[in-house]
């Protein structure tokens, strides 16, 4: 004989927690892959004043010159020679893709000038070029 199961203090009912879960992954993985990676430009630079900014966007290739002089990009020593092989694959990727130059206020005019003629000939357009001031 069956026994019919009856709605008592044995058999509680419990939530199928699956479904909830595979959401959670998905909004996860959704929020990993939109997140904009942005590569510092590994050293720290005493930016100069300026009297107007705008705020920028937070998808760029960044640069700095120490007062030292010296070109880096992600923590890596690039030189003014190497700003090129620095910007031309991330113009492959995005045609429009912002550059800043972090310029130090103890740096020659002359160096951070070089790299932004760099950049222009590595096919940054004009209106996409920045030197970062504070």
């Amino acid at each position: 004989m069956k026994r019919r199961k009856s709605f008592g203090s044995d058999d509680e009912a419990k939530p199928d927690l699956s479904p909830m879960i595979d959401c959670v992954f998905i909004l996860l993985i959704f929020f990993i892959v939109t997140t904009v990676f942005q590569k510092p430009p590994g050293v720290e630079v005493s930016r100069p004043e300026a009297r107007l900014g705008t705020v920028l966007e937070k998808n760029s290739v960044l640069l700095a010159v120490t007062a030292e002089n010296k070109v880096f990009h992600g923590g890596e020593q690039v030189g003014v020679n190497g700003v090129q092989n620095v910007v031309r694959p991330q113009l492959l990727e995005n045609e429009d893709m912002p550059v800043i130059i972090q310029g130090d206020a103890n740096a020659q005019r002359g160096v951070v000038a070089d790299v932004e003629k760099e950049c222009l000939e590595a096919g940054v357009k004009r209106n996409r070029l920045t030197i970062a001031t504070r």
